[in-house]
Protein backbone atom coordinates (compact mmCIF):
# COMPACT_ATOMS: atom_id res chain seq x y z
CA UNK A 1 0.00 0.00 0.00
CA UNK A 2 1.03 3.60 -0.60
CA UNK A 3 2.80 5.30 2.30
CA UNK A 4 2.39 8.88 3.53
CA UNK A 5 5.81 9.97 4.80
CA UNK A 6 6.09 12.62 7.49
CA UNK A 7 9.13 14.91 7.28
CA UNK A 8 10.84 16.91 10.02
CA UNK A 9 10.66 20.45 8.54
CA UNK A 10 13.85 21.52 10.35
CA UNK A 11 16.13 19.02 8.60
CA UNK A 12 14.18 17.14 5.93
CA UNK A 13 14.58 13.78 7.67
CA UNK A 14 11.79 11.22 7.79
CA UNK A 15 9.98 11.10 11.12
CA UNK A 16 7.78 8.15 10.21
CA UNK A 17 4.98 7.12 7.92
CA UNK A 18 1.37 5.93 7.81
CA UNK A 19 -0.51 4.03 5.16
CA UNK A 20 -2.62 6.09 2.78
CA UNK A 21 -6.32 5.24 2.96
CA UNK A 22 -7.49 3.93 -0.43
CA UNK A 23 -10.23 6.10 -1.91
CA UNK A 24 -12.51 3.09 -2.34
CA UNK A 25 -12.30 2.36 1.39
CA UNK A 26 -13.79 5.69 2.47
CA UNK A 27 -17.41 4.79 1.76
CA UNK A 28 -17.01 1.65 3.88
CA UNK A 29 -15.46 3.67 6.71
CA UNK A 30 -18.38 6.09 6.65
CA UNK A 31 -20.88 3.21 6.60
CA UNK A 32 -19.21 1.73 9.69
CA UNK A 33 -19.44 5.14 11.34
CA UNK A 34 -23.17 5.29 10.57
CA UNK A 35 -23.74 1.88 12.13
CA UNK A 36 -21.71 2.77 15.22
CA UNK A 37 -23.57 6.05 15.63
CA UNK A 38 -26.85 4.28 16.37
CA UNK A 39 -25.56 2.84 19.65
CA UNK A 40 -23.32 5.80 20.47
CA UNK A 41 -26.21 8.20 20.00
CA UNK A 42 -28.41 6.20 22.37
CA UNK A 43 -26.04 6.84 25.26
CA UNK A 44 -26.79 9.89 27.34
CA UNK A 45 -24.45 12.86 26.88
CA UNK A 46 -23.20 12.27 30.43
CA UNK A 47 -22.34 8.65 29.61
CA UNK A 48 -20.46 9.77 26.50
CA UNK A 49 -18.58 12.45 28.43
CA UNK A 50 -17.28 9.94 30.99
CA UNK A 51 -15.06 8.32 28.37
CA UNK A 52 -12.99 11.49 28.16
CA UNK A 53 -11.80 11.40 31.76
CA UNK A 54 -9.71 8.33 30.93
CA UNK A 55 -8.71 9.74 27.55
CA UNK A 56 -7.43 12.94 29.19
CA UNK A 57 -5.39 10.90 31.67
CA UNK A 58 -3.89 8.82 28.85
CA UNK A 59 -2.88 11.95 26.96
CA UNK A 60 -1.33 13.37 30.13
CA UNK A 61 0.56 10.14 30.87
CA UNK A 62 2.01 10.15 27.35
CA UNK A 63 2.58 13.90 27.16
CA UNK A 64 6.36 13.76 26.66
CA UNK A 65 6.26 11.33 23.73
CA UNK A 66 3.34 13.14 22.11
CA UNK A 67 5.08 16.48 22.54
CA UNK A 68 8.31 15.30 20.96
CA UNK A 69 6.43 13.75 18.05
CA UNK A 70 4.41 16.93 17.47
CA UNK A 71 7.59 19.04 17.59
CA UNK A 72 9.51 16.84 15.17
CA UNK A 73 6.62 16.57 12.75
CA UNK A 74 5.38 20.18 12.73
CA UNK A 75 8.54 22.06 13.72
CA UNK A 76 7.41 24.11 16.71
CA UNK A 77 9.63 24.13 19.78
CA UNK A 78 9.15 21.66 22.62
CA UNK A 79 7.67 24.24 25.02
CA UNK A 80 4.92 25.32 22.64
CA UNK A 81 4.22 21.76 21.55
CA UNK A 82 3.97 20.73 25.20
CA UNK A 83 1.35 23.41 25.78
CA UNK A 84 -0.65 22.11 22.84
CA UNK A 85 -0.50 18.51 24.07
CA UNK A 86 -1.49 19.48 27.61
CA UNK A 87 -4.32 21.55 26.18
CA UNK A 88 -5.53 18.58 24.16
CA UNK A 89 -5.66 16.56 27.38
CA UNK A 90 -7.44 18.79 29.87
CA UNK A 91 -9.16 20.61 26.99
CA UNK A 92 -11.08 17.45 26.13
CA UNK A 93 -12.62 17.33 29.60
CA UNK A 94 -13.33 21.07 29.60
CA UNK A 95 -14.96 20.95 26.17
CA UNK A 96 -17.00 17.91 27.21
CA UNK A 97 -18.35 19.83 30.20
CA UNK A 98 -19.20 22.79 27.98
CA UNK A 99 -21.02 20.57 25.49
CA UNK A 100 -23.10 18.98 28.26
CA UNK A 101 -24.33 22.44 29.22
CA UNK A 102 -24.90 23.43 25.59
CA UNK A 103 -27.05 20.46 24.63
CA UNK A 104 -29.10 20.17 27.80
CA UNK A 105 -32.80 20.16 26.81
CA UNK A 106 -34.68 23.38 27.44
CA UNK A 107 -38.33 23.38 28.49
CA UNK A 108 -40.36 26.54 27.97
CA UNK A 109 -44.14 26.76 28.53
CA UNK A 110 -44.87 23.24 27.33
CA UNK A 111 -42.28 23.28 24.54
CA UNK A 112 -39.17 21.10 24.75
CA UNK A 113 -36.10 22.19 22.77
CA UNK A 114 -33.75 19.26 22.27
CA UNK A 115 -30.30 18.96 20.70
CA UNK A 116 -29.94 15.59 19.01
CA UNK A 117 -27.08 14.05 17.00
CA UNK A 118 -26.67 14.77 13.29
CA UNK A 119 -25.06 11.42 12.43
CA UNK A 120 -21.52 11.24 11.03
CA UNK A 121 -19.22 14.26 11.17
CA UNK A 122 -16.18 14.52 8.91
CA UNK A 123 -13.45 16.51 10.68
CA UNK A 124 -10.72 17.88 8.40
CA UNK A 125 -8.01 19.70 10.33
CA UNK A 126 -4.79 21.63 9.49
CA UNK A 127 -1.13 21.12 10.31
CA UNK A 128 -0.22 24.31 12.19
CA UNK A 129 -1.92 23.26 15.45
CA UNK A 130 -2.43 19.60 14.60
CA UNK A 131 -3.80 18.49 17.97
CA UNK A 132 -5.76 21.43 19.35
CA UNK A 133 -7.58 22.31 16.15
CA UNK A 134 -8.62 18.68 15.78
CA UNK A 135 -9.70 18.37 19.42
CA UNK A 136 -11.78 21.56 19.18
CA UNK A 137 -13.91 19.87 16.50
CA UNK A 138 -13.74 16.18 17.38
CA UNK A 139 -14.79 16.44 21.04
CA UNK A 140 -17.98 18.53 20.51
CA UNK A 141 -19.00 16.23 17.67
CA UNK A 142 -18.56 13.09 19.79
CA UNK A 143 -20.15 14.37 23.00
CA UNK A 144 -23.14 15.52 20.95
CA UNK A 145 -23.67 11.89 19.93
CA UNK A 146 -22.16 11.88 16.45
CA UNK A 147 -19.46 9.55 15.24
CA UNK A 148 -16.38 11.07 13.58
CA UNK A 149 -14.27 10.31 10.54
CA UNK A 150 -11.10 12.33 10.97
CA UNK A 151 -8.91 13.44 8.05
CA UNK A 152 -5.77 15.18 9.39
CA UNK A 153 -3.37 17.18 7.25
CA UNK A 154 -0.95 15.11 5.20
CA UNK A 155 1.83 17.22 6.79
CA UNK A 156 1.12 15.93 10.32
CA UNK A 157 -0.36 12.42 10.11
CA UNK A 158 1.71 10.86 12.88
CA UNK A 159 0.52 12.96 15.82
CA UNK A 160 -3.04 12.54 14.56
CA UNK A 161 -2.60 8.78 14.35
CA UNK A 162 -1.29 8.59 17.91
CA UNK A 163 -4.15 10.69 19.27
CA UNK A 164 -6.74 8.56 17.49
CA UNK A 165 -5.13 5.42 18.91
CA UNK A 166 -5.77 6.81 22.39
CA UNK A 167 -9.38 7.63 21.53
CA UNK A 168 -9.93 4.17 20.05
CA UNK A 169 -8.54 2.54 23.19
CA UNK A 170 -11.50 3.85 25.20
CA UNK A 171 -14.33 4.58 22.75
CA UNK A 172 -16.61 1.93 21.22
CA UNK A 173 -15.57 0.52 17.87
CA UNK A 174 -15.88 2.87 14.86
CA UNK A 175 -17.00 5.85 16.93
CA UNK A 176 -13.76 7.52 15.78
CA UNK A 177 -11.93 6.52 12.59
CA UNK A 178 -9.07 8.13 10.69
CA UNK A 179 -8.49 8.66 6.98
CA UNK A 180 -4.96 9.43 5.77
CA UNK A 181 -3.99 11.04 2.50
CA UNK A 182 -3.97 14.30 0.63
CA UNK A 183 -6.64 16.39 -1.05
CA UNK A 184 -8.01 13.43 -2.98
CA UNK A 185 -8.94 11.61 0.22
CA UNK A 186 -10.38 14.85 1.56
CA UNK A 187 -12.59 15.30 -1.49
CA UNK A 188 -13.80 11.71 -1.31
CA UNK A 189 -14.69 12.14 2.36
CA UNK A 190 -16.61 15.35 1.64
CA UNK A 191 -18.56 13.63 -1.15
CA UNK A 192 -19.29 10.56 0.97
CA UNK A 193 -22.47 9.96 2.95
CA UNK A 194 -21.49 12.08 5.97
CA UNK A 195 -23.96 14.47 7.59
CA UNK A 196 -21.63 17.32 8.50
CA UNK A 197 -18.18 18.63 7.61
CA UNK A 198 -16.12 20.54 10.18
CA UNK A 199 -13.09 22.05 8.45
CA UNK A 200 -10.21 24.37 9.26
CA UNK A 201 -8.03 25.42 6.35
CA UNK A 202 -7.78 27.63 3.31
CA UNK A 203 -10.44 29.74 1.69
CA UNK A 204 -10.00 27.96 -1.65
CA UNK A 205 -10.51 24.51 -0.13
CA UNK A 206 -13.50 25.80 1.85
CA UNK A 207 -15.20 26.94 -1.35
CA UNK A 208 -14.49 23.56 -2.94
CA UNK A 209 -16.02 21.81 0.08
CA UNK A 210 -19.17 23.93 -0.27
CA UNK A 211 -19.54 22.90 -3.90
CA UNK A 212 -18.93 19.21 -3.24
CA UNK A 213 -21.32 19.08 -0.29
CA UNK A 214 -24.13 21.08 -1.93
CA UNK A 215 -25.99 18.14 -3.44
CA UNK A 216 -26.45 16.62 0.01
CA UNK A 217 -27.06 19.95 1.77
CA UNK A 218 -24.53 18.86 4.38
CA UNK A 219 -24.02 20.93 7.49
CA UNK A 220 -20.82 22.97 7.38
CA UNK A 221 -18.66 24.58 10.03
CA UNK A 222 -15.54 26.07 8.44
CA UNK A 223 -12.78 28.41 9.56
CA UNK A 224 -10.98 29.63 6.45
CA UNK A 225 -7.98 31.64 7.60
CA UNK A 226 -7.42 35.35 7.88
CA UNK A 227 -5.47 38.41 6.86
CA UNK A 228 -5.73 40.05 10.25
CA UNK A 229 -5.27 43.82 10.57
CA UNK A 230 -3.89 45.72 13.56
CA UNK A 231 -4.48 49.44 14.10
CA UNK A 232 -2.13 51.46 16.32
CA UNK A 233 -3.53 54.80 17.45
CA UNK A 234 -1.64 57.92 18.49
CA UNK A 235 -2.49 57.37 22.16
CA UNK A 236 -1.44 53.71 22.19
CA UNK A 237 1.18 52.33 24.56
CA UNK A 238 3.83 52.06 21.83
CA UNK A 239 6.07 49.51 23.53
CA UNK A 240 3.13 47.26 24.39
CA UNK A 241 1.71 47.56 20.88
CA UNK A 242 5.08 46.83 19.29
CA UNK A 243 5.63 43.77 21.47
CA UNK A 244 2.24 42.43 20.48
CA UNK A 245 2.85 43.18 16.79
CA UNK A 246 6.08 41.19 16.74
CA UNK A 247 4.82 38.35 18.93
CA UNK A 248 1.63 37.95 16.90
CA UNK A 249 3.42 38.16 13.55
CA UNK A 250 6.17 35.70 14.53
CA UNK A 251 4.27 33.18 16.70
CA UNK A 252 4.54 29.66 15.25
CA UNK A 253 6.73 31.18 12.50
CA UNK A 254 3.70 33.24 11.48
CA UNK A 255 1.84 30.03 10.68
CA UNK A 256 -1.25 30.96 12.66
CA UNK A 257 -4.69 31.88 11.35
CA UNK A 258 -4.98 34.90 13.67
CA UNK A 259 -1.41 36.04 13.08
CA UNK A 260 -1.18 39.82 12.60
CA UNK A 261 -0.66 40.32 8.86
CA UNK A 262 -1.32 44.05 8.24
CA UNK A 263 -0.50 46.90 10.64
CA UNK A 264 -1.80 50.47 10.20
CA UNK A 265 -0.06 53.02 12.41
CA UNK A 266 -0.98 56.64 13.05
CA UNK A 267 1.60 58.62 11.08
CA UNK A 268 2.38 60.80 14.11
CA UNK A 269 3.89 57.85 15.95
CA UNK A 270 4.91 55.72 12.97
CA UNK A 271 8.68 56.29 13.26
CA UNK A 272 8.73 55.57 16.99
CA UNK A 273 6.62 52.45 16.51
CA UNK A 274 8.81 51.18 13.66
CA UNK A 275 11.98 51.67 15.74
CA UNK A 276 10.45 49.78 18.65
CA UNK A 277 9.30 46.92 16.41
CA UNK A 278 12.76 46.54 14.86
CA UNK A 279 14.43 46.54 18.27
CA UNK A 280 12.11 43.82 19.55
CA UNK A 281 12.17 41.72 16.36
CA UNK A 282 15.98 41.84 16.24
CA UNK A 283 16.11 39.77 19.42
CA UNK A 284 14.03 36.93 17.98
CA UNK A 285 15.79 33.67 17.19
CA UNK A 286 14.72 30.76 15.01
CA UNK A 287 15.82 27.15 15.05
CA UNK A 288 14.90 23.49 15.35
CA UNK A 289 12.41 22.26 17.94
CA UNK A 290 15.07 21.03 20.37
CA UNK A 291 17.32 24.10 20.30
CA UNK A 292 17.33 26.27 23.39
CA UNK A 293 15.84 29.77 23.59
CA UNK A 294 14.31 29.87 20.13
CA UNK A 295 11.23 31.94 19.36
CA UNK A 296 10.02 30.08 16.31
CA UNK A 297 10.81 27.11 14.11
CA UNK A 298 10.98 26.22 10.43
CA UNK A 299 8.39 26.76 7.74
CA UNK A 300 6.32 23.62 7.25
CA UNK A 301 7.41 22.91 3.64
CA UNK A 302 9.20 24.37 0.63
CA UNK A 303 6.09 25.59 -1.16
CA UNK A 304 4.95 27.62 1.87
CA UNK A 305 8.45 29.03 2.32
CA UNK A 306 8.61 30.03 -1.36
CA UNK A 307 5.25 31.79 -1.03
CA UNK A 308 6.53 33.88 1.90
CA UNK A 309 9.70 34.83 0.00
CA UNK A 310 7.57 35.72 -3.02
CA UNK A 311 5.49 38.09 -0.87
CA UNK A 312 8.63 39.72 0.54
CA UNK A 313 10.25 40.15 -2.88
CA UNK A 314 7.02 41.52 -4.36
CA UNK A 315 6.88 44.17 -1.64
CA UNK A 316 10.50 45.15 -2.21
CA UNK A 317 9.98 45.46 -5.97
CA UNK A 318 6.94 47.69 -5.42
CA UNK A 319 8.73 50.13 -3.14
CA UNK A 320 8.32 48.81 0.39
CA UNK A 321 11.05 49.60 2.90
CA UNK A 322 12.78 46.61 4.51
CA UNK A 323 13.74 47.52 8.06
CA UNK A 324 14.95 44.07 9.15
CA UNK A 325 15.73 40.80 7.39
CA UNK A 326 13.95 40.25 4.12
CA UNK A 327 16.83 38.36 2.52
CA UNK A 328 19.39 35.57 2.98
CA UNK A 329 16.89 33.11 4.38
CA UNK A 330 18.59 29.82 5.30
CA UNK A 331 17.14 26.55 4.09
CA UNK A 332 13.79 25.73 5.72
CA UNK A 333 13.55 29.03 7.60
CA UNK A 334 12.54 32.67 7.15
CA UNK A 335 14.62 35.18 9.09
CA UNK A 336 12.77 37.71 11.29
CA UNK A 337 11.54 40.29 8.78
CA UNK A 338 10.08 43.77 9.26
CA UNK A 339 8.73 45.72 6.29
CA UNK A 340 7.29 49.25 6.26
CA UNK A 341 5.52 51.43 3.68
CA UNK A 342 3.42 48.51 2.47
CA UNK A 343 0.51 49.41 0.19
CA UNK A 344 -2.58 47.79 -1.30
CA UNK A 345 -0.80 46.72 -4.52
CA UNK A 346 1.44 44.29 -2.63
CA UNK A 347 0.82 40.62 -1.94
CA UNK A 348 1.65 41.20 1.73
CA UNK A 349 -1.47 43.36 1.86
CA UNK A 350 -3.72 41.27 -0.36
CA UNK A 351 -3.10 37.69 0.77
CA UNK A 352 -2.47 35.64 3.88
CA UNK A 353 1.34 35.41 4.04
CA UNK A 354 1.53 32.89 6.91
CA UNK A 355 5.14 33.66 7.76
CA UNK A 356 7.30 35.58 10.29
CA UNK A 357 6.89 39.00 8.70
CA UNK A 358 5.82 42.26 10.36
CA UNK A 359 4.11 44.24 7.60
CA UNK A 360 3.09 47.84 8.31
CA UNK A 361 2.19 51.22 6.87
CA UNK A 362 1.20 54.63 8.24
CA UNK A 363 -2.25 56.25 8.06
CA UNK A 364 -3.35 59.84 8.48
CA UNK A 365 -6.73 59.30 10.15
CA UNK A 366 -8.95 56.87 12.01
CA UNK A 367 -11.21 56.67 8.97
CA UNK A 368 -8.32 55.67 6.73
CA UNK A 369 -7.23 53.01 9.21
CA UNK A 370 -10.71 51.47 9.34
CA UNK A 371 -11.10 51.57 5.56
CA UNK A 372 -7.77 49.84 4.96
CA UNK A 373 -8.35 47.29 7.70
CA UNK A 374 -11.71 46.35 6.17
CA UNK A 375 -10.38 46.21 2.60
CA UNK A 376 -10.16 42.41 2.52
CA UNK A 377 -12.49 39.48 1.88
CA UNK A 378 -11.04 37.91 5.04
CA UNK A 379 -12.52 38.76 8.43
CA UNK A 380 -11.25 36.41 11.11
CA UNK A 381 -9.52 38.54 13.74
CA UNK A 382 -8.52 42.17 14.19
CA UNK A 383 -6.74 44.21 16.83
CA UNK A 384 -6.68 47.87 17.85
CA UNK A 385 -4.20 49.40 20.28
CA UNK A 386 -5.09 52.75 21.80
CA UNK A 387 -7.51 54.44 24.15
CA UNK A 388 -9.91 57.20 23.06
CA UNK A 389 -11.09 55.82 19.70
CA UNK A 390 -10.38 52.12 20.29
CA UNK A 391 -13.96 51.12 21.11
CA UNK A 392 -15.36 53.01 18.11
CA UNK A 393 -12.85 51.35 15.80
CA UNK A 394 -13.54 47.88 17.20
CA UNK A 395 -17.25 48.29 16.49
CA UNK A 396 -16.49 49.24 12.89
CA UNK A 397 -13.98 46.52 12.05
CA UNK A 398 -15.36 43.74 9.83
CA UNK A 399 -14.06 40.75 11.76
CA UNK A 400 -15.55 37.94 13.78
CA UNK A 401 -13.19 38.57 16.71
CA UNK A 402 -11.68 41.91 17.72
CA UNK A 403 -9.17 42.54 20.50
CA UNK A 404 -8.65 45.93 22.16
CA UNK A 405 -5.09 46.22 23.49
CA UNK A 406 -4.84 42.43 23.28
CA UNK A 407 -5.21 39.64 20.75
CA UNK A 408 -8.50 38.53 19.22
CA UNK A 409 -10.38 35.49 20.44
CA UNK A 410 -11.38 34.53 23.95
CA UNK A 411 -12.24 31.34 25.76
CA UNK A 412 -15.55 32.90 26.79
CA UNK A 413 -16.62 33.52 23.20
CA UNK A 414 -16.91 31.33 20.09
CA UNK A 415 -14.15 31.09 17.49
CA UNK A 416 -15.80 32.88 14.61
CA UNK A 417 -14.84 34.49 11.32
CA UNK A 418 -16.72 37.12 9.32
CA UNK A 419 -16.91 37.50 5.54
CA UNK A 420 -14.95 34.74 3.77
CA UNK A 421 -13.02 33.70 6.87
CA UNK A 422 -15.83 31.62 8.25
CA UNK A 423 -18.96 29.63 7.60
CA UNK A 424 -20.54 28.76 10.91
CA UNK A 425 -18.30 28.71 13.98
CA UNK A 426 -17.32 26.54 16.92
CA UNK A 427 -16.62 26.83 20.63
CA UNK A 428 -18.79 27.78 23.63
CA UNK A 429 -22.50 27.02 23.91
CA UNK A 430 -23.66 28.39 20.57
CA UNK A 431 -20.77 26.83 18.69
CA UNK A 432 -21.14 23.38 20.25
CA UNK A 433 -24.81 23.34 19.31
CA UNK A 434 -23.88 23.45 15.64
CA UNK A 435 -22.91 19.79 15.95
CA UNK A 436 -26.53 18.92 16.68
CA UNK A 437 -29.96 19.01 15.11
CA UNK A 438 -32.39 21.22 17.01
CA UNK A 439 -35.58 19.29 17.67
CA UNK A 440 -38.65 21.07 19.06
CA UNK A 441 -41.39 19.03 20.75
CA UNK A 442 -44.65 20.74 21.74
Amino acid sequence: MEKLVSIDPSNGEEVGHVLVTPIQEISRIVLNAKKAQKEWGRLSPQERAKFFDEIAKEVSDNAHDLTELLSREMGKDYRRASGEVRGAGYGAVHIAEEVLKAIKPVNQMGTSINYVPLGVVAVISPWNYPLMMAVNLIIPALIAGNTVVFKPSEETPLIAEEYVKILKKYLPKNVIQIVHGDGEQGKALVESDVNMIAFTGSQAVGKDIMQRSASGLKRLVMELGGNDPMIVLEDADIERAARFAVASSFENAGQMCTSTERIYVDQRIAQEFEDEVVAIASAYKYGAWNEERINYGPIINDSQREKIIKHIEDAKEKGAKVLLGGKEHPDRYIVPTVIAEVNETMLLEQEETFGPVVSMSSVSSVGEAIRKANDSNFGLGAVVFGEKDAGHIAENLEAGMVGINRGPGSGSGPWVGAKQSGFGYHGTVSGHRQFTQVKVIN
